[in-house]
């Protein structure tokens, strides 16, 4: 009893939510990275890095209640210190009223990396040339429930540009989506909305107070379906006839244009309604988009987040079981949160966890070259792996990926490694090649063996 209880208490594990990643996924994943970073820069974005951690006053308040229930709290330190003990008590009970308290923690790790910019900004808003544009590509933390496609810490790359309020910035936003999405080979719906216009139905169903109410719900929409929904506006206090006028608003249908005319006639053209409606029409009117994207107006579509003002977007990718992949919008007040007021703002994410796992549901990694070695040179004594040694770095030079086998070991032993490592050739130098000033290369898929001079060793030989 004792025993097996010591080895569940040894036995490595992995927090919840979070994984490991071998040399071929981190590859993978990296070949997302890239497409994406390139993209970014093909468009004029600067890259920035902010902090794991962040004070908790930054980021309480900044994603509604739910959403703060979620951020990971990390505890101060010297905690056990006796001088510090009363005032931990006191804390530990303020938690578990469900206040905060500086006593137990003050920084959280970020929850995502829009806040930490708008932070940023607000601090550096002197130097920064406007209007900014970054990008940002580093893990994010949330204290979710993990499931598929949902984690605890997960990476996520943002571009944002502040300081102008252009609705070309949207427009180049929807064209980053669309040429990423485009050299990954995923086929994409990218749906948009407003937040005017569900301010227009707020006001329709009991006035702005209802805002939060009405989005949280109808955010759910897709998961829980419209039975739930009625439920929660009718905890949330709306009339029946406000959730009827949400169940309308909701089944609203048709082409993009249709929408949103039976938008203003179901809104009586309210002024935001209007206002929504002809944003959505301009970013609509740079269609048509590349093969494999659509851009569709969702009228259900409302994205929690409190701070967003403007257009919103989201996208999923038309044939794999995902969630949405990416997502993002406008915060024409975002640096007010920081008492930095009149710096516009919007800003799109990419889910990269997701979109792997997408390309995995899609094979669409089959395409991509694997980065592996290329050439191995076999250890054949002291003397021999001094002058393979010199060659292999010829050839690294020539951006030839190569290694040298550590040991001298049988030659046999060797080329099995070889095998189980898939590397395609194996270089052998031994003495009689060192005084003949030759080296024998071996196709280890073909069998077969050649020898040419070692001058003559150059990249060309494995392309």
């Amino acid at each position: 009893m004792e025993e097996s209880l010591f080895l569940r208490m040894t036995q490595p594990r992995l927090p919840q939510g979070t994984r490991d990643f071998s040399a071929a996924v981190v590859q993978k994943r990296q070949y997302i990275f890239e497409t994406i970073r390139s993209v970014f820069e093909l468009y004029g974005f600067q890259p920035l890095e902010t902090p794991a951690m962040e004070n908790l006053d930054t980021l309480l308040g900044k994603y509604g209640d739910e959403g703060d229930q979620l951020i990971f709290r990390i505890l101060n330190n010297g905690l056990n210190h006796p001088s510090k003990q009363t005032s931990a008590k006191e804390g530990f009970e303020k938690i578990l009223a469900g206040q905060s308290s500086t006593d137990i923690t003050e920084r959280a790790l970020r929850y995502d990396l829009t806040i930490p910019f708008a932070r940023y900004v607000a601090m550096n808003h002197g130097q920064l040339v406007m209007p900014f544009k970054r990008y940002q590509i580093q893990p994010v933390w949330r204290a979710d429930r993990p499931q598929k496609g949902r984690y605890r810490e997960f990476y996520q790359c943002d571009c944002d540009i502040v300081g102008s309020r252009s609705l070309l910035n949207e427009v180049e936003l929807l064209h980053i989506y669309a040429e990423v999405f485009s050299r990954l080979g995923i086929e994409v719906d990218i749906y948009i909305n407003h937040r005017s216009i569900l301010s227009a139905l707020a006001e329709l169903c009991g006035g702005q107070e209802k805002l939060t109410t009405i989005t949280t719900a109808i955010d759910k929409l897709d998961k829980i379906g419209w039975e739930k929904v009625r439920e929660e506006l009718d905890r949330g206090g709306l009339s029946e006839n406000a959730v009827r006028t949400v169940q309308l608003y909701l089944e609203l249908s048709g082409s993009n244009e249709e929408k949103l005319q039976s938008l203003l006639l179901l809104t009586r053209e309210h002024p935001l309604a209007v206002a929504g409606v002809n944003d959505l029409r301009f970013l609509h009117s740079f269609a048509p988009w590349p093969a494999g994207v659509n851009v569709i107006t969702q009228l259900s579509l409302a994205r929690g987040l409190r701070y967003y003002t403007g257009p919103i977007l989201e996208v999923k990718a038309r044939n794999a079981s995902m969630g949405s992949i990416g997502g993002g919008g406008r915060y024409d007040d975002l640096t007010g949160l920081f008492g930095l007021s009149g710096i516009p703002g919007v800003g799109i994410s990419f889910g990269v966890d997701r979109i792997y796992d997408v390309m995995e549901q899609l094979d669409l990694f089959a395409a991509i070259p694997a980065k592996e070695t290329e050439v191995m040179f076999l250890h054949l004594g002291e003397q021999e792996s001094l002058t393979a040694y010199r060659l292999m770095q010829q050839l690294r030079r020539q951006n030839i990926r190569c290694e040298i086998y550590p040991e001298a070991v049988k030659m046999d032993k060797q080329l099995k490694y070889c095998d189980k490592r898939n590397i395609p050739y194996a270089i052998i130098i031994g003495n009689n090649e060192i005084e003949q000033g030759m080296v024998k290369i071996k196709n280890l898929r073909t069998g077969e063996q050649s020898t040419v001079p070692a001058g003559q060793l150059s990249a060309d030989l494995f392309r």
